[in-house]
């Protein structure tokens, strides 16, 4: 009857309800976390520049040099392949070049250790915001999890059926209703999964500003005729 089955309908509802609302705050929270390494890692780019000014030429030259072609690489190269849930080859080997150009400094070539320290710092901050980056663009919600919601709403929205009910037309328009709410929050937690895929994506505008912030002569890399990704 239709008591026994609004109760069971009530307490499924209930437990969908709750699931669907930690999807969508788990991949909320893993989008803005990665704007934020987005931010941190164009922050680092831009230190990292300053700081090269420190360092005597040609080494503090070839840092400069390096640290551009890290940032055009991301902005130009990687962010599409990013959407594609892949690294670029051509950002990893600007990102090693950085790194080499940053451990061919010696001692005698910069005013202390503390000097170095602190590139090797903002090196870090780098990679490790970049490795967090390329993280998020799979996607943070398992696959089975993805069944689970999907099998979910079919039961939600099928449950309904068992109602007996005098107004077929109402009862359409409801469960209409309720599918198209639901099919809006599953919409809205697929496109923050992929935070460099579709319409709702992570802006580059972080590495513009630090690009802006770089010589005239360093910022305008052309972009790679062509592009690889890594396995």
């Amino acid at each position: 009857n239709n008591e026994v089955a609004g109760f069971k309908f009530s307490v499924i509802g209930v437990l969908y309800a709750v699931l669907l609302a930690f999807v969508v705050i788990a991949v909320w929270q893993n989008y803005s976390n990665t704007e934020i390494a987005v931010r941190n890692e164009a922050k680092a780019v831009g230190d990292l520049t300053q700081l090269s000014y420190a360092v005597p030429d040609p080494e503090g030259s070839a840092i400069r040099t390096s640290v551009a072609d890290y940032a055009n690489e991301v902005r130009q190269s990687e962010w599409a392949t990013m959407a594609r849930g892949s690294p670029s080859t051509t950002t990893a080997h600007a990102l090693a070049h950085l790194t080499q150009a940053i451990f061919d400094l010696h001692s005698d070539q910069i005013r202390d250790l503390a000097l170095f320290q602190q590139s090797l710092h903002l090196l870090a901050v780098i990679e490790d915001n970049r490795n967090e980056r390329l993280d998020s663009a799979n996607g943070s919600v398992p696959p089975i999890l993805w069944f689970v919601l999907i099998a979910g709403a079919i039961i939600t929205l099928g449950y309904p059926a068992f109602f007996g009910t005098t107004n077929l037309v109402a009862q359409i328009l409801m469960t209409a209703t309720l599918a198209a709410l639901v099919a809006l929050t599953l919409l809205l937690a697929l496109l923050l999964d992929f935070p460099f895929t579709g319409q709702v994506s992570v802006s580059s505008g972080a590495f513009d500003e630090a690009l802006q912030q770089m010589p005239p002569h360093l910022k305008g890399h052309p972009p790679p005729e062509t592009e690889n990704s890594l396995p």
